[in-house]
């Protein structure tokens, strides 16, 4: 019981945190926002039971510190320095652009993300990949502009999240690294436009929440399990493999839809070779979320060693609905092209 009501309460500031920084209409009201996400997440993290978990979040917070200060510094830097229109300025916006991707996990200042993810349970894996990046990428847009220095990191993120989930044998850092390519993807609808990064993160949200409900209900962590999975239900795997691939952006699922807009955005603003390193790394990351997909529903196997099973309680119903959601991406496509 006690320890419910904590969770609630640290729960409650995080969410407070983020919201104090969305709404705030100064750089110190962000800061301030983001300091009490930080120290509310940090209690979530830890637990007595796992040294392992402690670790990552000493590492999480010494990593989101060094982020929070250096956006302090920025500020004040330009408190000090620069006039009211300091976001033309190339040094300022670049210094706090910098301090939002170190908080987000944006390559190449990704290397905390899969060190934190791969040793937190599920739910906390869920806030670092979902609310955790909305208040700094909220921050990112108020001064982000294309130049060298965004399209280095997009183009980072987007080929590190491909090519570092390849070699991965846990689920969570794959997601970790699945999540580093879609922040890249999520910095490039920036600058096309709010309205597009805002629908590309509400269904990555969705599409995530999905996913690590299923691997957290099956109690999944590493792509062994998967392979073992010959006596698990075979609608629990169907509905793994949607979401999965709905996550990669296969059409006609929902994935594909945000995706689809950002190429045409940026094929409209003449960035054909970046939308086509995009989408080449894409299918890469795609590669490795068929892997989890086909292993568990192609494979069998009559070993019970590695025995899972999903539990009779309330996600048994929310997680088909959400599964059906994810697969509603070819109306939602077509409509949009009629109405385009």
């Amino acid at each position: 019981m006690y320890n419910n009501s904590m969770k609630l309460l640290f729960l409650s500031s995080l969410m407070m945190g983020s919201i104090l920084s969305i709404s705030s209409n100064s750089w110190l009201g962000v800061w301030m926002g983001l300091e009490i996400n930080l120290l509310s997440i940090i209690p979530l993290l830890t637990d007595s039971k796992n040294m392992m978990i402690n670790e990552s979040a000493i590492k999480y917070f010494i990593i989101q510190a060094m982020a929070s200060t250096m956006l302090l510094i920025s500020i004040l830097l330009i408190q000090m320095k620069y006039t009211m229109w300091w976001e033309k300025e190339n040094i300022p916006s670049t210094m706090i652009m910098s301090s939002m991707m170190l908080k987000m996990g944006a390559a190449p200042f990704h290397f905390w993300l899969p060190e934190v993810m791969g040793s937190s349970s599920w739910m906390n894996c869920l806030i670092l990949l979902t609310w955790q990046k909305i208040a700094p990428m909220m921050a990112l847009s108020y001064c982000i502009k294309m130049g060298t220095f965004t399209f280095s990191v997009i183009m980072a993120s987007i080929i590190i999240g491909a090519m570092g989930g390849l070699n991965q044998t846990s689920l969570r850092q794959i997601m970790a690294y699945s999540s580093i390519s879609h922040l890249g993807w999520m910095i490039s609808s920036m600058i096309i436009s709010e309205n597009t990064w805002e629908l590309y993160f509400y269904v990555y949200f969705l599409l995530n929440t999905v996913t690590v409900l299923i691997f957290s209900n099956m109690k999944l962590f590493s792509l062994n399990q998967v392979y073992l999975l010959g006596n698990m239900k075979p609608e629990i795997k169907f509905m793994m493999m949607l979401s999965l691939l709905s996550l990669g952006g296969l059409p006609p699922m929902l994935g594909f839809l945000p995706k689809w807009i950002v190429i045409q955005s940026l094929v409209d603003n003449n960035m054909t070779a970046m939308m086509f390193t995009m989408v080449v790394f894409t299918t890469i990351t795609l590669y490795y979320y068929m892997r989890i997909s086909f292993s568990a529903i192609i494979m069998s196997h009559t070993e019970n060693s590695w025995s899972v099973g999903i539990k009779n309680n309330k996600s048994a119903m929310i997680m088909p609905m959400m599964t059906a959601i994810s697969m509603m991406g070819l109306i939602c496509t077509s409509n949009w092209m009629l109405f385009y």
